[in-house]
């Protein structure tokens, strides 16, 4: 995320059918290699269980943050305080940046959700830019109205750590509202990741793949059901290796649709 170091529910029978397709689909891409675009299930003709829902994705950074450091510095209220715009992200020891992969993940998770039906709203348009700030970042997806959202990051923390990482928000008054849902979402996109990818919870940071956070605009200014997951660490050989696949890439972005689908149509 950061360069500066900064249960399962019920639901109704053709979501559930839905996930176990998914989950068979992405063990199959396991265990043979397949892509994951050629195995990704489509709804059965006439189900798209997110017609008419609001999505909302934030992949973390952008491509040429790198190049405007007065702008990455400047101030910008979090909700609780002032913090920079935002910052590069990191990147894995072969120079991999933070910024492509969460663009690519973003990419492959809206494809997914909108063959779903739903209307799906990006932070940013590439990633050949600078920014927008965080703070920006959570009113377009504010404006849109969005039902649930996603921040898409990658870690960069000690080389022997690895695994992913739920972000949850901590409430500050603007947020206060959608804190108990954001939960009941962080937990679902926690199920997806453990069920339909290769990378295992964090054993560095957070606790059993949690932690809350009361410093990141994205979760103090959300107003609706919102999470950030850390991907994995990019200064583990191990998930850095994973971290660049296209193929993981897609499963990673195959896992967050399934968990959309739980939770709003659970």
């Amino acid at each position: 995320m950061k360069l500066d170091h900064r249960a399962s529910r019920p639901g109704s029978r053709h979501v559930l059918a839905w996930l176990a397709a998914a989950g068979l689909a992405l063990a199959l891409l396991a265990t043979t290699g397949t892509t994951a675009a050629s195995i990704r299930p489509a709804p059965a003709a006439g189900r798209t269980p997110l017609a008419g829902k609001i999505i909302g994705i934030d992949p973390g950074h952008n491509g040429l943050n790198y190049t405007d450091p007065a702008f990455l510095n400047h101030k910008i209220w979090n909700g609780r305080e002032w913090e920079g715009c935002d910052t590069t992200g990191t990147r894995t020891a072969g120079g991999y940046t933070e910024a492509r992969f969460t663009w690519n993940v973003a990419v492959y998770l809206r494809a997914d959700l909108i063959k779903l039906g739903a209307r799906v709203v990006m932070t940013r348009t590439g990633n050949h830019g600078i920014g927008p700030c965080v703070d920006t970042r959570a009113r377009i997806l504010d404006r849109a109205r969005a039902q649930v959202s996603i921040d898409i990051h990658a870690d960069y923390g000690a080389s022997a750590g690895r695994g992913f990482t739920i972000l949850e928000p901590v409430a500050d008054g603007p947020n206060d509202k959608v804190i108990n849902p954001a939960i009941r979402f962080g937990r679902d996109v926690h199920a997806t990741m453990l069920r339909n990818t290769n990378v295992p919870v964090s054993d560095y940071y957070g606790h059993n793949g949690y932690i809350s956070r009361s410093d990141l605009a994205g979760l103090n200014l959300t107003t609706m059901p919102k999470v950030l997951i850390e991907c994995g660490n990019m200064n583990n050989a191990s998930d850095a290796a994973l971290l660049v696949r296209p193929s993981a890439q897609k499963m990673i972005a195959a896992a967050l649709t399934a968990a959309i689908i739980r939770f709003l149509t659970a």
